[in-house]
């Protein structure tokens, strides 16, 4: 079978073709798309055909092995087909599905937010081991929330705190509502906001963590990103500026108007990004500097203390 060819439509009624038609199976398909994939250079061609055809059968991988000779119906095959020809196009799988797991949730995600990535995991997990001495009782927010898959984590994880996510994109915000409201993170609260901008006055010194993700590849670098990314993603979540920096300088120079004595700063940053963002942090006052590094051993986040009471994580 080329690699070019096209699952078929269903037949139109009363035709009489001199062959049967062929008959289409969860294996069959998943080999023909897996063999276009490739053929168009496609990272990991597999993977993609099996996400795509699990997600219209709603078959997990191992049951697609075991049934792969269960015949497609023709809704499914059209549902698939659309899906490959938007593949095609290189728009990642998670905007296909609708959904991205995160921190062993799923989230609900498109073209208005960033795909979360698994790196950003180390962010939660950092955000919840330097804030174990206020676990009962934590203020906490998130910059940049985009999905909310940061700012919902923490809540579900710490369900006794108060969650705030931040975001300057009303559309961002939309999708990061609907997965608190989806996943039961009823402490998490919304706002849309430059960064600090439209916090109340009466905010200022309550929080004790503050995490963010904020966009940190450098401007002219965004349009050299995989397309996948490039074409499909939110550039407002991509681009930090000339030098990748800008969100970086802005939240280390502000947060510490909005942090308690003893509060937790903690990013997310690019590969490279480590070293300047702590000097800044440590030139600022933060206290008890930590970098770590994600599975791919890239010096992933950076986290410091605001000095006062209790500074001691």
């Amino acid at each position: 079978m080329s690699s070019n060819s096209s699952p078929p439509s269903a037949r139109p009624s009363g035709a009489a073709p001199s062959i049967p038609p062929q008959e289409w199976t969860v294996g069959g398909l998943v080999k023909w798309a897996t063999d276009d994939f490739k053929a168009r250079g496609m990272s990991s061609p597999r993977l993609d055909a099996e996400l795509i055809v699990g997600h219209i059968t709603g078959l997990t991988r191992t049951q697609m092995i075991m049934n792969h000779e269960r015949p497609l119906a023709a809704a499914e095959l059209a549902e698939i087909r659309a899906l490959v020809k938007r593949r095609r196009n290189h728009e990642p799988i998670a905007y296909l599905r609708g959904v991205r797991e995160f921190y062993g949730r799923e989230f609900k995600v498109d073209s208005r937010v960033l795909v979360p990535r698994p790196e950003t995991e180390h962010l939660v997990d950092v955000s919840l081991r330097r804030t174990e001495r206020l676990a009962l009782g934590m203020r906490a927010m998130d910059l940049c929330t985009g999905s909310g898959c940061i700012a919902v984590s923490l809540a579900k994880e710490r369900p006794t705190a108060r969650m705030l996510g931040v975001d300057i994109s009303e559309g961002a915000l939309a999708v990061a509502k609907n997965n608190a409201a989806r996943l039961g993170a009823y402490n998490a609260a919304f706002l849309q906001s430059d960064l600090f901008v439209s916090l109340a006055d009466n905010e200022r010194g309550n929080f004790d963590l503050i995490a963010s993700n904020p966009p940190y590849i450098e401007s002219a670098e965004v349009l050299t990103l995989d397309s996948d990314v490039r074409d499909h993603e939110p550039h407002l979540a991509l681009d930090g500026g000339a030098s990748g920096y800008m969100y970086y300088k802005r939240i280390v120079a502000e947060a510490p108007a909005w942090l308690a004595p003893g509060g937790v700063l903690a990013f997310e940053v690019g590969a490279g990004q480590a070293p300047c963002v702590a000097e800044w942090m440590q030139s600022a006052g933060f206290l008890e500097l930590q970098i770590e590094r994600d599975l791919a051993r890239i010096e992933r986040v950076v986290s410091g203390l605001w000095p006062g009471s209790g500074a001691s994580a």
